[in-house]
């Protein structure tokens, strides 16, 4: 957006300060061009609604769909006079009206009909959300492929297992890559319960449905079940689900939501976090398939995508408590908490959004290095594996002798540099008791993985849930 003598425009938001998300369906599906015509979506279902019960007329819903394009809009415009409203939809009802007049006058007062700004703009953010979520589902299926990909490539490919930092015992890179997988398919099917429980908002200025019974009896029509009836079209023309009550206060549909989204980042957050870890330069068991350069280091391959994964798992956090704050919204419509979800949610979707996207091309062309993962084992000459070497001693000279001789062993061995396997074999106590060669096989840390091989098969020998929604 540019401005006539050809300087970007100051408001627009290009996405200068969120790589993470630009460019991505996310970001496409919750700019405001999308937000708008979610409003102007919500507008034109409750005018068809309207008709399917009898409270507005066939040609009325058909104009009024007609009429609800975005593109005879102006977003900036209505931003603008949203100030003195507090909210866009007010602003949009009076251009959508006059835009219906303009075809048909007579359709003119269906539009907005007994409904309130709240209805529009929680079920046009609905739409949102739902339109969204689609794509971060597919990336979230393509990054869960790959990886179950890498996990049954080197299901028995070892590696250092590291707690707090330092080598604990050997694992393999398939176990962890099967943990990254079951991540994803938790993160998937949270998302994608979220996305299908998401549900229309109807409830009329206060969330009885009443100004709905009123157009009914004055157009001289049954006004008995009128409004739940009309909860019910308005559901089907919207494509959401159908709400139990009005939610106007009760925003359990925004809670659910930021928990699969602030799951779903810190499940790819996890991802990113052991590959950032993984791919420094004294470690580099892995690394990225493309890493991003540097502006004074030309050797520099960063793992960028992992980076603004990273990032964005930092800031869902802080959003998702915004969102569960408000909750706590007073009497039936509140005056603060609904207007202080829009920007939280939408950042959220953004970013769940563009880290999916990252997470399905870092998976894709993560490039894996057994030899390096060897080297690293073999690094503390044997130290890795001295819980193994425990269980053997203790059956030879007792859990006391065999923890002390250890200790002693591997103190040794790390201040001479020495293996571990070298210095328990001159050691007196075990002199005649135990060959060089059996310790140099205890030794090994290839063949201490455990279960890791068949605990890898059992997470990958697990479905992706069908996604039953289009």
């Amino acid at each position: 957006m540019t401005s006539p003598d050809n300087q970007p425009d100051s408001a627009a938001d290009f996405g200068l300060l969120s790589p993470v998300r630009v460019g991505s369906g996310a970001e496409e599906a919750t700019g405001d061009a999308a937000f708008l015509q979610a409003m102007l979506d919500a507008e034109a279902a409750l005018t068809r609604a309207q008709a399917v019960v009898g409270l507005a007329s066939a040609s009325a819903a058909e104009v009024v769909t007609s009429a609800a394009r975005a593109g005879g809009f102006d977003a900036r415009d209505l931003a603008l006079r949203a100030r003195l409203s507090g909210n866009p939809v007010i602003p949009l009802v009076a251009d959508l009206t006059a835009a219906v007049t303009t075809q048909d006058p007579q359709a003119a007062p269906f539009v907005h009909r007994g409904a309130t700004s709240q209805d529009i703009l929680d079920t046009a953010t609905m739409l949102v959300a739902r339109r969204t979520l689609g794509p971060v589902l597919g990336d979230l299926e393509h990054t869960a492929a790959a990886l179950a990909g890498l996990a049954a490539a080197h299901r028995g490919t070892p590696m250092a297992g590291r707690t707090l930092t330092q080598h604990a015992v050997p694992t393999t890179f398939g176990l962890k890559a099967a943990g990254w997988h079951s991540l994803l398919l938790d993160s998937h099917d949270r998302l994608s319960a979220a996305r299908d429980s998401l549900p229309a908002q109807l409830g009329g200025a206060a969330g009885t449905l009443a100004a709905f019974h009123a157009y009914a009896e004055a157009d001289g029509l049954d006004s008995s079940g009128i409004g739940l009836r009309l909860l019910e079209a308005y559901a089907v023309e919207t494509g959401l689900a159908q709400p139990r009550l009005p939610w106007h206060t009760l925003r359990a549909p925004i809670a659910d939501l930021a928990a699969a989204l602030a799951f779903t980042a810190g499940a790819l957050g996890k991802l990113a976090a052991d590959v950032l870890v993984l791919s420094r330069t004294e470690i580099a068991e892995v690394a990225e398939g493309t890493g991003g350069g540097s502006s004074a280091m030309p050797h520099k391959a960063n793992p960028v995508r992992s980076a603004l994964i990273a990032s964005a798992a930092r800031q869902l956090p802080s959003l998702t408590c915004v969102l569960y704050a408000s909750m706590a919204a007073e009497d039936e419509r509140p005056a603060g908490a609904w207007h202080a979800e829009w920007q939280p949610l939408r950042e959220a979707l953004r970013l769940v959004g563009g880290a999916a996207r990252a997470a399905a091309e870092l998976a894709a062309g993560l490039c894996v290095r057994p030899e390096r993962m060897r080297a690293n084992l073999d690094a503390t000459g044997g130290l890795v594996i001295s819980e193994r070497l425990a269980a053997a001693l203790t059956a030879l000279i007792g859990r006391g002798e065999a923890r002390r001789l250890l200790t002693d062993a591997a103190r040794r061995a790390a201040e001479d540099g020495l293996r571990l396997a070298d210095v328990l074999a001159d050691d007196p106590a075990l002199k005649g008791r135990i060959g060089e060669e059996r310790l140099r096989d205890l030794a090994d840390p290839a063949a201490y993985t455990g279960s890791a091989a068949a605990l890898t098969d059992r997470g990958l020998n697990r479905p992706l849930k069908a996604d039953p929604s289009p």
